[in-house]
């Protein structure tokens, strides 16, 4: 059976995040996508100039296609703009019951555009977590769900993920791309133990779209039947490349994209 992975996000218009990251990010290690639309955004490289989120019923409408007539293996859910979208897809994901869940909590944008209202917060805390089988916060996020101030030393990083463990979801994958030093260290931190997983930093400024396609990479490792450290090593491995190749590209003025084919060209 061909593995599945179904992404719940939101639509770049420029390609290089959201939806279109996801898919490619599919594509690139062997796994079939799927998509389910929350929110249509006018962007590019420099920043976000428009929202238009999806009704909730049509997102609704959206996941029921696909669970009515594709396998999937798992669920990446990105950025969801507004509480109401939160609540139908808790709805849809508690009637399916997917395997894997992997919610990479968007909140924000590379350009600094925030993509998820403030009032929403709780509600993908409170409704959405405790389905997930990972999340996937950046060390900015994980102290924003936490209201406390970003953490700077890996003890502050486990207690943070602790924390977050603690909201329901079953692992915490906190990324270190924002930290400091030669090395992007993240944090997979499970009720058991919290694993180091270190990569050289690369200079480049072509990181659009790193978060959503690191969490669409682990997805699809776990579609492929991946244990859950296993497909984050993968991901993590992946990412990094398509960061270093990025620099291959001339795409816009601003933040531009990994290069996720970078195994082929």
């Amino acid at each position: 059976m061909t593995p599945v992975t179904l992404t719940i996000a939101g639509s770049d218009s420029s390609g290089g995040a959201g939806i279109q990251a996801d898919l490619k990010s599919f594509a690139a290690l062997g796994v079939y996508g799927a998509s389910a639309i929350t929110a249509l955004t006018a962007q590019n490289t420099t920043g976000v100039r428009g929202i238009h989120p999806v009704p909730a019923s049509f997102v609704t409408a959206q996941i029921d296609a696909v669970f009515s007539d594709l396998d999937v293996g798992a669920v990446k859910i990105g950025m969801l703009a507004q509480a109401e979208t939160i609540v139908a897809i808790a709805g849809a994901l508690k009637r399916w019951a997917p395997r894997h869940v992997v919610l990479d909590p968007v909140m924000v944008a590379t350009s600094g555009d925030r993509l998820l209202a403030a009032e929403a917060v709780d509600a993908l805390k409170t409704m959405l977590f405790p389905l997930a089988s990972l999340i996937t916060p950046n060390l900015p996020e994980a102290a924003a769900l936490l209201n406390e101030p970003v953490a700077a030393s890996e003890p502050d990083v486990a207690r943070q993920g602790r924390q977050l463990l603690a909201m329901g979801c079953r692992a915490v994958l906190v990324k270190g791309g924002h930290g400091h030093g030669t090395e992007s260290i993240d944090y997979l931190i499970d009720g058991a133990r919290s694993i180091a997983l270190a990569a050289p930093r690369i200079a480049t400024a072509n990181t659009h779209g790193t978060g959503c396609s690191l969490s669409s990479a682990i997805a699809a490792g776990l579609a492929k039947g991946e244990a859950m450290e296993t497909a984050v090593r993968n991901a993590k491995a992946w990412i990094t490349d398509a960061i270093a190749a990025a620099d291959r590209f001339a795409v816009g003025h601003g933040h531009g994209p990994v290069h996720h084919f970078h195994k082929y060209y």
